[in-house]
């Protein structure tokens, strides 16, 4: 195979100094508090997690019938495909009499019952959705999409999942029932931690009429929260800047998303035509196109025009994996001036607003039915957008990189950005407040022809 080489960037960092004083340590132990993993905070979407909700609809002989549901409260996190998983460890004996809207991967050892095999029967059970077109009797309502959760910022009715499961061999009453432990979530990889289950007011369900209400007979929550530094090594996108001031074209840092992956295609390999080269492996291992940042998705930024009181930047992503196109996806960009976006030519946009008053913060999506799917890499493997955005006289200037984007993040995940001193700079006569380029060269076309009637 026609395989390119990328050699690993050795990477050092300085020796911790030893500590001072007592104030130092805890300092550093804050710190190592704030940035720690399990503590799983986006602060871009602080109270984004998903909920797993238990409602035991009723009891049967040796156990209860329950709908599970899966909401996703994250903003601009969805989950895609092949989907969840869901796990737990039962706290007794408990098996799976049967499921409706989901399965169990694993049977496991039902060898003890002589007739009606549960479904499963094994201690930590593992649970997918099932795939959509399954017959009706085996649905029910926000079932089988195939594990496929949207975000809440992008389309809340997709973003729930639900299936119901019959437990036996367990507690039948609220005092007897053992709530399950050691819940985990994929979705699809790793990245999600889930706390213990807790048991909260029974949930109130309306009749179809809307005229009666219903409730659980009991319910318990599960929380789960994602974080980036356990779902990968690295970085899995990476941002490039340019501007219309600088002929200078920022890339993405080289090996943004790591070179350990030494395997990569050019992108004029006539691998690229062998049957299957596109197919998704089980472990959703990528297949990238050889580049210096080795990144899966690229994110560009380019600063476009400069109008008197409005000015225009462009927005192109670009997919590098081969094996991977994205449904759903979702762009979320920080930036001062987005509290003044006037319009979003191709994408959908939906601010956000985490902290109140403080609106820095925007959701791109694609339009559905027309980009809302980013292609493999190749051809068609981009998609792109404009933006127009008012001045605002008391902050805006294309000065010290303030045109470019703080944060950026894509499907969830944040982005390797340009080191700051490297952003596309203005010459150095340019003033704050420097006219469009047009207008200045109609300027000087314009003195041109007077001295030319002059002399």
């Amino acid at each position: 195979m026609e395989l390119n080489q990328i050699g690993r960037e050795s990477q050092r960092y300085p020796a911790a100094d030893d500590c001072s004083s007592c104030s130092l340590l805890l300092f550093i132990s804050v710190l190592a508090l704030m940035f720690s993993p399990a503590v799983a905070y986006d602060p871009l979407d602080p109270t984004g997690n998903i909920t797993i909700k238990w409602d035991v609809i009723s009891w049967t002989a040796d156990g209860y019938v329950a709908v599970v549901t899966m909401n996703n409260f994250q903003m601009y996190r969805h989950i895609m495909s092949p989907g969840w998983t869901l796990g737990w460890t039962w706290a007794k004996k408990e098996v799976i009499w049967s499921m409706v809207g989901a399965q169990a991967t694993e049977q496991g050892d039902c060898s003890k019952f002589k007739a009606n095999l549960p479904h499963c029967c094994k201690k930590t059970p593992a649970i997918v959705d099932l795939l959509p077109g399954v017959p009706y009797n085996q649905q029910i309502a926000n079932c089988c999409k195939g594990g496929v959760v949207g975000s809440y910022g992008q389309d809340p009715a997709a973003a729930v999942s639900a299936f119901q499961v019959s437990v036996g061999q367990s507690g039948t009453s609220n005092k007897t029932v053992k709530l399950p432990q050691n819940f985990t979530l994929l979705g699809p990889g790793l990245g999600y931690t889930c706390g213990p289950a807790k048991v909260v007011p029974s949930t109130i369900f309306l009749t179809p009429d809307k005229r009666r209400k219903t409730q659980a007979l009991m319910t318990w929550n599960v929380t789960c929260t994602y974080s980036q530094f356990l779902a990968s090594k690295h970085p899995t996108c990476c941002v490039s800047f340019s501007s219309f001031y600088n002929d200078t074209i920022i890339p993405c840092r080289s090996c943004a998303c790591g070179c350990e992956n030494k395997n990569c295609i050019k992108s004029d390999s006539n691998l690229l035509s062998t049957p299957g080269i596109n197919t998704p492996k089980k472990d959703n291992a990528p297949l990238l196109q050889c580049t210096q940042h080795m990144c899966p998705i690229r994110v560009h930024w380019h600063v476009k025009l400069n109008y008197k009181e409005y000015w225009r930047a462009k927005i192109a992503i670009t997919n590098f994996n081969y094996r991977m196109n994205y449904t759903l996806w979702t762009l979320v960009i920080q930036h001062p001036s987005l509290d003044n976006v006037t319009e979003v030519f191709s994408f959908d946009y939906k601010p956000l607003v985490p902290y109140g008053s403080i609106n820095d913060t925007g959701m791109f999506y694609g339009m559905k039915y027309y980009n809302d799917l980013l292609m493999e890499a190749g051809a068609y493997g981009n998609v792109q957008s404009e933006l127009l955005l008012r001045k605002d006289a008391s902050t805006f200037t294309f000065k010290k990189g303030w045109a470019f984007p703080r944060k950026v993040y894509f499907n969830g995940d944040e982005c390797m950005m340009p080191p700051p001193d490297a952003y596309p700079h203005l010459p150095n006569s340019s003033p704050v407040g420097a006219p469009p380029l047009i207008l200045r060269n109609l300027a000087a076309s314009v003195i041109a022809l007077m001295l030319m009637v002059m002399w």
